[in-house]
């Protein structure tokens, strides 16, 4: 999304309503020669890396249906290492996003994106 463009339809989405497409997408990828795809367990690691999330942190805010601000400003901590992660999503470089909120949302789909295509874990983690 261009500089100044108007995000607030992706603050309000819930991220119960995207985190089934994570779910599909990690969980259908066939990349670098495996014959199944990631895990939704190696999704929630990649999650809780960013965000702080435990697994029943994760739970609640799936349940309550809060939407991307909410989830991020409630997030327990974010890791200090997100500015690491850096490349394009979307036709973007998240590490170019100037909105705060609008990059941590990117930081989760480049992760998304980078287990789905077969990363190594420690690659993704910035180990």
């Amino acid at each position: 999304m261009k500089p100044g463009a108007n995000y607030e339809r992706v603050f309000r989405m819930t991220f119960a309503s995207v985190y089934p497409h994570y779910v599909t997408k990690v969980e259908k990828s066939r990349l670098g020669g495996r014959d199944e795809g990631r895990t939704k367990e190696e999704l929630h690691t990649v999650i809780h890396w960013l965000t702080g999330y435990t697994d029943k942190g994760l739970q609640k805010v799936i349940d309550k249906k809060v939407d991307f601000a909410t989830f991020f400003a409630k997030a327990p901590k974010l890791n200090p290492n997100v500015g690491l992660i850096t490349g394009v999503i979307c036709g973007y470089r998240v590490e170019d996003i100037e909105d705060p909120l609008m990059q941590q949302i990117r930081y989760l789909d480049k992760l998304v994106d980078e287990l789905a295509e077969g990363k190594k874990m420690e690659s993704i983690l910035r180990k």
